[in-house]
């Protein structure tokens, strides 16, 4: 038996700017949508073009307070190829949530609070 990656999922409130967060911030394509019947719920998978790994965005019509994320703890990792323009484009947009220039690394922080790690490739 062999398990392999899939994808990860994040709860949204707002699933158009979420999405058009992760296009703008780190290059992520819409892949497929699934609504369910009923309109409670739609899902939209973000791939990187470059692996089969998924990023699923979850938005539930009945939501509208924010999710809890505790302490924050969790994240999300992505490598870039030219680490210092990604930094810019990141100031930029005023999503640099966390440095540590002694690790060489950054977070960036999406719509909803989630941090996603930004890492030079090795």
């Amino acid at each position: 038996m062999r398990f392999t990656f899939n994808h990860n999922n994040l709860n949204v409130l707002d699933l158009e700017k979420s999405v058009s967060f992760y296009k703008e911030a780190l290059g992520l394509v819409e892949m497929r949508t699934r609504e369910s019947e009923d309109g409670s719920f739609i899902l939209k998978f973000l791939g990187d073009g470059s692996t089969q790994h998924l990023l699923e965005l979850t938005w539930l019509r009945d939501r509208t307070e924010a999710y809890n994320l505790g302490e924050n703890e969790f994240h999300l990792a992505f490598q870039v190829d030219d680490f210092d323009a990604a930094y810019e484009k990141h100031k930029e947009m005023g999503c640099v949530c966390f440095e540590n220039k002694e690790m060489g690394i950054y977070f960036i922080s999406d719509p909803d609070g989630y941090w996603v790690e930004i890492i030079p490739c090795e």
